[in-house]
């Protein structure tokens, strides 16, 4: 038998995905393109749901409260969503609520001076204006760092190699979100799981009209199948002596949005009230603002590779920055309660569709804005079990992470300071944080705990963010050890040439501003 050839055992590296139906920049069907972009509000629910329904009881919110914040939060999104693919990266992302923000929007919660307050609706609203001073004060730091093109400086010391741990632990820094909530309701979480797999890789085959119905929509349809599923359990007394926890997982009737809902309303700037301001709280909320801006950033790589585009130029990628800046601004004006960052689940829906289109997320970011102000009809889908949305997570983290790991292909991995730069930093991003959430889950406060309640918030929040803990390690790292004599093993021949708008042709059908606006801000 003769010896395989080397192109025969081995795969050339590839600067753009191959096997995507559609690009960042060619579009589906006006028909399609449409049902698409539902698709995608329908996966940006889960986090929009679950981020108030867990703050807003501790604010002292009821569920009128929380439902408002849900619209506020999903307009606020879709309106930050067409900023940043009109004006920012232009890359499809969507832009939603951000769990980064915890620490410190739980610091703001338990600051005595509120916790004093007796009524809960007051304590509410105190508190959240208090958390929207923090946001448009702490939002001043991506606003600074885009548009002075400081982040794109910053980024010049990223290689392949770098930001390899970065943009995986994006996708599996979040395996707290996927199958520990599954596992809370086995019996919608399983079956969600293995019919979402089944449509979207087995059956991905069967077509009609030539388009890959159950590829293309096996979200929509097993989230519809199961959400009927569920109700079904919910109508038979399934749940009825089940314990309460399991109710709240299991049951279609426990969100309480629908009836809570307002028909028709519209959120706007300073609706809670006129914010308030604490050193304290914006410099803590400055942390999680960083942990934003370096999440988003490995969101961003892994979304113009399920696009088919190349990697964002430095510029783009502060201008992005730049505008996610301002979509916090916006967080803090209206009061969403939380900071945003790029939606990675959405971004993996990109990949599973194979459809990385622009104008499908865009579609998206007109549902969310549309269904946030017809009250009634958008708590509807907002009642969708979470269990139903961490059996997608579980493939969408998945395949994040994954494209992470594709950039690999661009080093050589046969070299030692590679493997233990990788090993190392993909280790201690899992591991750091996980000690720092077994530790604030047994002591109820985390590691760093001093009288400066900011510093505190400073350590605990960059430190349980697993992508910022990569990135600190990778790319430390990676510009220290041998560096000078290891340019081509970290990938840089390749890479150095997307770091300027015009290395590369391709960058400027995929990331030059419209209606001409290049004369004004002419690219780098």
């Amino acid at each position: 038998m003769d010896a395989p050839k080397p192109e025969e055992i081995s795969h050339p590296p590839m600067e753009q995905l191959q096997g995507l139906e559609y690009c960042i920049d060619s579009n589906p069907s006006w028909g399609e393109a449409i049902a698409l972009g539902f698709q995608h509000y329908i996966l940006a629910l889960g986090t929009a749901v679950m981020i108030p329904s867990f703050l807003v009881p501790l604010m002292g919110g009821n569920d009128d409260d929380k439902v408002w914040v849900v619209q506020t939060l999903l307009f606020v999104g879709g309106i930050n969503t067409l900023l940043q693919t009109l004006f920012g990266t232009r890359l499809p992302t969507v832009i939603g609520g951000s769990w980064a923000f915890m620490v410190p929007i739980i610091s703001i919660i338990h600051d005595p001076s509120l916790q004093r307050i007796v009524d809960p609706h007051t304590r509410f609203l105190n508190t959240m204006r208090a958390i929207q001073g923090a946001l448009i004060v702490a939002s001043s730091v991506q606003i600074i760092l885009g548009y002075s093109q400081l982040w794109a400086i910053c980024s010049r010391f990223f290689s392949p190699l770098g930001m390899v741990p970065v943009i995986s632990l994006v996708g599996f820094g979040l395996l707290d979100r996927g199958f520990p909530y599954v596992g809370r309701c086995v019996e919608i979480g399983i079956p969600m799981l293995i019919l979402f797999i089944a449509f979207s890789q087995y059956l991905k085959q069967f077509q009609t009209r030539q388009v890959p119905i159950l590829e293309r929509f096996a979200l929509l349809i097993s989230v519809t199948v199961i959400w009927a599923y569920a109700h079904l359990l919910t109508a038979s007394g399934a749940y009825k002596h089940r314990p309460e926890m399991t109710q709240q997982h299991c049951r279609t009737d426990k969100a309480n949005l629908i009836s809570s809902a307002p028909w028709i309303k519209i959120p706007y700037p300073l609706q809670w009230g006129a914010p308030t301001f604490d050193a304290g709280h914006s410099f803590g909320m400055m942390a999680a603002v960083l942990v934003s801006l370096i999440e988003s950033t490995g969101a961003y790589k892994a979304a113009s590779r399920l696009a088919s585009a190349t990697p964002p130029p430095a510029h783009v990628l502060s201008r992005g920055i730049g505008w996610q800046g301002i979509g916090i601004l916006l967080d803090g004006l209206f009061g969403t309660g939380t900071g945003s960052t790029v939606s990675v689940e959405n971004i993996g829906l990109l990949g599973s569709t194979r459809v990385g289109s622009r104008r499908v997320i865009q579609i998206s970011a007109g549902f969310m804005i549309f269904f946030s102000i017809l009250g009634k009809f958008g708590a509807l889908f907002a009642s969708i079990p979470f269990t139903i949305f961490a059996a997608i997570y579980c493939v969408m983290f998945g395949l994040v992470a994954s494209v992470g790991l594709s950039f690999l292909q661009f080093t050589n991995m046969n070299s030692m300071r590679n493997l233990f730069i990788t090993g190392v930093s993909l280790f201690l991003g899992l591991s750091i944080p996980e000690y720092f959430r077994e530790y604030t889950t047994g002591a109820l406060h985390g590691p760093a705990h001093t009288n400066a309640g900011w510093f505190n918030d400073w350590l605990n929040t960059i430190f349980l963010s697993s992508p910022t803990v990569a990135l600190i390690v990778a790319v430390f790292l990676d510009n220290t050890l041998e560096y000078k004599d290891s340019a081509r093993d970290r990938g840089m021949p390749w890479w150095v040439k997307f770091r300027t708008f015009k290395g590369d042709s391709r960058n400027e059908e995929f990331y030059t501003l419209p209606f001409n606006l290049n004369r004004f801000f002419p690219p780098s």
